[in-house]
C-alpha cells in the first residue's frame, strides 16, 4: 500500500470546500487522504471511518469512480481489506452476533434484528426532516409491519410498502444527499449527527432494507411451502453509531457510553429471544425501544 499523496494532508476544509462545491470525486479522495493519514498514525477507527467514506462516494457513480482513479480506488479497498483483519468493534461485535446467532432458529434471529431496528425509530423520525431522508420516517410502521409479517402473511398493501421502503433505502446509498451534503441534526448535549454517519457497520441504511427484504422473502417462501432463507443479522449491530462517535473525538469506543448501552442491550436482547416468549412480551419490548434515543447523553 502507498500514500498517492505523499505528504499533503486532508482537513475539515477540503471536505467543506468540496461539498460547497460539490466535487464529489474531490470529496471521495479528500475522505481516502484522511484514511491514509489516520492508518498510517495506526489511529484504526478513524481509517476505517474515512476509508468507507471513501469508498461508498467513488462506488456510488461510475464518473466519480473514473475521476478518482484505479490507483486510489485499489489501494483503498486494500487498506479496507486489511483493516477487517484488525481487533475493532467495527469487526469483533458483528462477528459475535454473527456466531450467537447460530445457535438460535431463524424465527428468533429475526425477533433480534427486530429489536435492534426499533431502537432506530426515534433517530429515523429526526433524520426524515432532512431534504430527501423522509424515507427514514416510515420506520416506526416498517417495525409494525415486519412484526405482523412475523405472525402470519401481511397484506398486498404492506408487503408493497415493504418492498418500495426497501427500494428507497438502498437509491438514497447511491444518492450525494446521504454522502455528499453534509446534512445534520442537533444532539441534545453532543455534537451534530450526519446523515452519513449511519454509514458504518456496512451501512445502516443498507442493513435496514437487507432485514426488510429479508422479511419479504421469508413471507414468498411461506406462501410457497418452501423453507425460508437464512436471516440478515447485520441490523442487530445497527444502533451503535460508531462513525458518529469516532467523527466526533468521542475515544475509545468501547468506553463511549452510548455504545455501552447499546451493547447491552444487544445481549440482553438475545437473551430474552433464547428464551420463551410470547408476542405480547415482543410487542412490549417493541414498544419500549421505540421510545428510545440511542443517541441521547448518559
Amino acid at each position: 500500500m502507498f500514500n498517492l499523496f505523499g505528504k499533503k494532508e486532508a482537513s475539515a476544509d477540503s471536505v467543506g470546500d468540496c461539498q460547497r462545491k460539490k466535487d464529489w470525486a474531490g470529496l471521495a479522495k479528500a475522505y481516502y487522504r484522511m484514511g491514509v493519514e489516520a492508518m498510517e498514525q495506526d489511529r484504526l477507527n478513524e481509517a476505517n471511518l474515512w476509508l468507507h467514506r471513501a469508498d461508498t462516494i467513488y462506488s456510488a457513480v461510475d464518473e466519480i469512480y473514473e475521476k478518482v482513479g484505479e490507483g486510489i480506488t485499489e489501494d483503498c479497498s486494500e487498506r479496507i481489506g486489511e483493516l477487517e483483519d484488525e481487533a475493532l468493534l467495527y469487526n469483533d461485535v458483528p462477528a459475535e452476533v454473527e456466531e450467537r446467532s447460530e445457535a438460535l432458529r431463524y424465527a428468533k434471529v429475526r425477533i433480534w434484528g427486530l429489536l435492534s431496528l426499533a431502537r432506530l425509530v426515534k433517530l429515523g423520525e429526526r433524520l426524515s426532516s432532512l431534504p430527501g431522508c423522509e424515507v427514514f420516517g416510515k420506520l416506526d410502521w416498517a417495525v409494525d409491519t415486519a412484526f405482523r409479517c412475523l405472525q402470519g402473511p401481511p397484506s398486498q398493501e404492506e408487503f408493497n410498502g415493504l418492498r418500495d421502503l426497501c427500494g428507497a433505502l438502498y437509491e438514497l446509498g447511491d444518492d450525494p444527499i446521504f454522502w455528499g451534503m453534509g446534512s445534520e441534526i442537533s444532539v441534545p448535549g453532543g455534537a451534530p449527527f450526519q446523515v452519513f454517519d449511519l454509514n458504518g457497520l456496512y451501512g445502516v441504511h443498507l442493513e435496514i432494507d437487507a432485514y426488510l427484504d429479508g422479511i419479504l422473502q421469508m413471507v414468498c417462501a411461506l406462501s410457497q411451502d418452501e423453507e425460508p432463507p437464512s436471516p440478515e443479522t447485520g441490523i442487530i449491530t445497527g444502533a451503535l453509531l460508531p462513525d458518529y462517535y469516532v467523527r466526533t473525538g468521542a475515544g475509545n469506543l468501547e468506553e463511549v457510553p452510548q455504545i455501552k448501552a447499546e451493547l447491552e442491550r444487544i445481549w440482553r436482547d438475545y437473551e430474552f429471544v433464547s428464551g420463551d416468549i410470547t408476542w405480547e412480551m415482543i410487542e412490549d419490548r417493541i414498544a419500549e425501544y421505540k421510545k428510545l434515543d440511542v443517541l441521547a447523553h448518559i
